[in-house]
């Protein structure tokens, strides 16, 4: 059954090539992986509003925070239960993360069950009230289709990857009915190097996703009503982006700070209780945080400025502004460690909404704060849309896609130049100090990061040593006699020999040309021995090192091969310069195909 169907599409493959150029049919796949990437965001963000509306159905909301204590926990078990149950065979991993590396060192290979395992889990875990969001399951599920459908029809590595980038567009398309946002997201953080041509499929990908979400699902994310802005509110702004770019710093550390606590706990369900414990405390106490916060900032932009603390147990005291001030301030930094504790005990979800959410926050008390002071009159609503665009700027190091997507989802395009602003200056503040966002330092760490600044680097990060190691050399134990080896040693045509004990342990090596010094000259040469010949090897690689390290070292000993051994010196075979020159190419010739 599957050579027959494999046997089809190599049959589809053909008739295609013949009659179809590969970028037009490249448009065609795009369109398509815009339909079911728009489907996906759709199914998503209606089981995930389905699930809140269940469980939040039967309680009249003013007592429903006493049981926030058990949904997130519940939330995140079902999702651990559903990875643990229903994932066997491939590591589940969330996040924009997992698939920058897997455009980076995977060939843009996509796990398939991303495609339905990041909806039922986002959609879980968000709807049981872990304060996560949805685009990044919704972002990686779209890319898993893009990835599983190249493959399929066996497309190139720059083809597939282009896929992958349609599918992330899409999905930020469909969940925020915002196409422009999608593209300039797919080419800031997914693709180093823009031309012209990916602009295409991409556009149609995102397109076609916001049509084919917006069939399916159609409430308005913001109602933004605003009579624009004031020249003499852009020190506010420069002030709002200065706090913002200082606050997205201290997430980018405590997502790192936290992620470290709960890697320390080994046991999974023991995650989940901690995590949920937490959370539902955090959640009981700020209701605000409950799922992905969007109602939060609608009720702000509508002007009812008591919405984060109503519902709350300290609601009856929203009359106090001084009450709400302080309320809010904490509100912004609770979120931001439920959001990460979500993450940490084992829900699924990304950053993408909590940073809009903290952004509006900090925006609104800005802006909220300088009124109650009489300092000056400020527009509360201009300030929450310019605080979400600078956070998600800042933190995700993506200022044209924080500055887009605020003006789609939100009709504030009149308001661009202070977003422009707040967005470019908190972005430079974070950039300060953080070289990498919260998505790419993990591989940047590891020197697994796609970079077209290093390109040298970013090549031989790809490359794995034990693909280029030549096992060929010939090998002589230490009390191996030459004369009997010396058949087998000219047949390889090969200039050095591997000499190891009787158990594999590496002792050194034999130049040829002494080699055949010593079978002329020696007087005894029938009974000449490995062991008379080895020498120290000028240095040696492990089958761990990068091929950075082991270029460094070659040049450093001016040798043109090492013997490459395991951590625990038994002998694996040469590895060359000519080996890792002729591989360094090849991808050099595909990182080029791939941005060009």
């Amino acid at each position: 059954m599957y050579i027959r169907f494999v046997n089809y599409l190599d049959k589809i493959n053909q008739y295609r090539k013949s009659k179809i150029s590969n970028r037009n049919f490249l448009v065609i796949l795009a369109v398509i992986v815009g339909i079911l990437a728009g489907l996906a965001a759709a199914v998503l963000k209606s089981l995930t509003h389905h699930i809140e509306e269940f469980l939040q159905s039967d309680w009249h909301w003013k007592y429903k925070y006493y049981l926030y204590f058990i949904f997130p926990m519940i939330g995140i078990l079902l999702t651990v239960l559903y990875i643990k149950y229903f994932i066997r065979k491939t590591k589940f991993e969330t996040g924009l993360t997992p698939l920058l590396y897997a455009i980076s060192k995977k060939s843009s290979k996509v796990e398939a069950h991303n495609i339905y395992s990041q909806i039922i889990t986002a959609a879980i875990t968000v709807g049981f009230g872990g304060s996560t969001g949805l685009e990044a399951p919704i972002v990686t599920s779209g890319s898993a289709i893009g990835s599983n459908l190249g493959r399929v029809l066996g497309l190139s590595y720059r083809e597939i990857t282009m896929l992958v980038a349609c599918g992330a567009a899409a999905g930020i398309a469909g969940a925020f009915n915002s196409p422009v946002a999608g593209i300039v997201f797919a080419i800031e953080i997914l693709l180093p190097e823009f031309t012209i041509p990916a602009f295409i499929p991409l556009l149609l990908s995102a397109a076609t996703a916001a049509v084919v979400a917006r069939l399916f699902y159609t409430q308005q994310l913001f109602f933004l009503v605003t009579e624009g802005w004031k020249v003499n509110a852009l020190f506010y702004y420069v002030i709002l982006a200065c706090f913002i770019g200082l606050f997205s710093i201290y997430f980018t550390k405590a997502n790192y700070a936290v992620k470290g606590l709960f890697y320390k706990i080994k046991h999974p369900y023991t995650k989940v209780i901690v995590g949920g414990l937490m959370l539902g405390a955090l959640v009981f106490l700020f209701p605000t945080l409950y799922g992905e916060g969007y109602i939060t900032i609608k009720g702000l932009l509508k002007g009812d400025y008591q919405t984060v603390i109503n519902n709350s147990i300290f609601a009856d005291y929203s009359s106090i502004s001084a009450l709400v001030v302080l309320f809010t301030v904490v509100t912004i930094f609770m979120k931001s460690i439920a959001t990460l504790v979500t993450l940490g005990a084992g829900g699924n979800g990304g950053t993408f909404a909590p940073s809009l959410i903290m952004g509006g926050l900090i925006g609104f008390i800005f802006a909220y704060t300088v009124n109650l002071s009489g300092i000056a009159h400020l527009n509360v609503s201009n300030f929450i849309v310019a605080g979400m665009a600078a956070a998600l700027g800042s933190i995700m190091h993506a200022p044209l896609t924080g500055i887009f997507l605020i003006a789609e989802i939100t009709g504030g395009y009149i308001l661009m130049v202070p977003l422009m602003i707040t967005t470019a200056i908190s972005y430079a503040i974070n950039r300060s100090s953080q070289k990498h966002s919260i998505y790419t330092k993990a591989l940047a760490d590891k020197g697994e990061l796609l970079s077209h600044e290093d390109k040298d680097t970013t090549v031989l990060n790809q490359m794995k040593l034990r693909y280029l190691i030549e096992k060929s050399y010939p090998q002589l134990q230490m009390n191996d006699l030459i004369s009997l080896k010396m058949n087998e040693i000219m047949q390889s045509h090969k200039n050095v020999i591997a000499v190891t004990d009787e158990i594999g342990d590496f002792k050194g090596i034999i130049y040829i040309e002494e080699l055949f010094n010593e079978m002329v000259n020696h007087p005894d040469k029938e009974n000449l021995k490995a062991s008379h010949l080895v020498q120290t090897a000028p240095n040696a690689i492990t089958d761990n090192d990068d091929l950075k390290t082991v270029l460094e070292k070659m040049e450093r000993d001016n040798v043109w091969i090492l013997p490459v051994l395991t951590v625990k010196n038994q002998y694996l075979g040469f590895v060359s310069k000519t080996a890792i020159f002729n591989k360094y190419r090849a991808l050099l010739m595909r990182q080029n195909d791939y941005m060009g």
